[in-house]
C-alpha cells in the first residue's frame, strides 16, 4: 500500500474541518450537513441562502474530486446504495445528527452527546464491515 492512498481522504478531511470552521467563524452556524439538508427539503425559504450554498458546494466539490479520479468503483448495485442512503438518513434522525455535526463539530466543542454518538456510530460501522467482509463473505453466515 502506498502513501498516495492516504493522500484523496487526508485532503477531503481537511476540506471538511475548513468548511466546517468557516461556517462557524463566518455565519455562527454548526456545519451539520443532515440538519443543513433537513432544513431546506422541510421548508425552503429564501432565508435559507447560506443553506442552499453549503449543499451546492459539497455536491460541487464531490463532481469535481470524482471527476479528477483515476477510477472510481463502489462495488455495490444502485438499490444498494440508495437503501444505505436511506439507513444513514434513518440514522441520523434518531442520533439527532450525522458524522459531520457530531464527529466533527461535536467534538471539537467536547459535547458527551456527540462523543457518545460518534462512539456508536463508528462501532456500528466496524461491526458491519466486519459481518460483511468476514462472515458474510467467508461464509460463516
Amino acid at each position: 500500500m502506498s502513501f498516495s492512498v492516504f493522500v484523496p481522504p487526508l485532503i477531503g478531511g481537511a476540506l471538511i474541518g475548513l468548511s466546517a470552521t468557516l461556517l462557524l467563524v463566518s455565519l455562527g452556524r454548526i456545519a451539520g450537513v443532515s440538519g443543513i439538508v433537513g432544513n431546506v427539503v422541510a421548508a425552503p425559504k429564501s432565508s435559507q441562502s447560506w443553506q442552499w450554498g453549503f449543499i451546492v458546494g459539497l455536491i460541487a466539490t464531490g463532481w469535481i474530486l470524482l471527476g479528477r479520479a483515476n477510477s472510481t468503483s463502489i462495488g455495490v448495485s444502485p438499490a444498494t446504495l440508495v437503501v444505505a442512503g436511506l439507513l444513514v438518513g434513518f440514522g441520523t434522525r434518531m442520533g439527532s445528527g450525522c458524522t459531520s455535526g457530531h464527529g466533527v463539530c461535536g467534538l471539537s466543542r467536547f459535547s458527551r452527546r456527540s462523543l457518545v454518538a460518534t462512539c456508536v456510530f463508528m462501532g456500528t460501522a466496524m461491526l458491519v464491515v466486519f459481518v460483511s467482509r468476514h462472515l458474510l463473505a467467508g461464509g460463516i453466515l
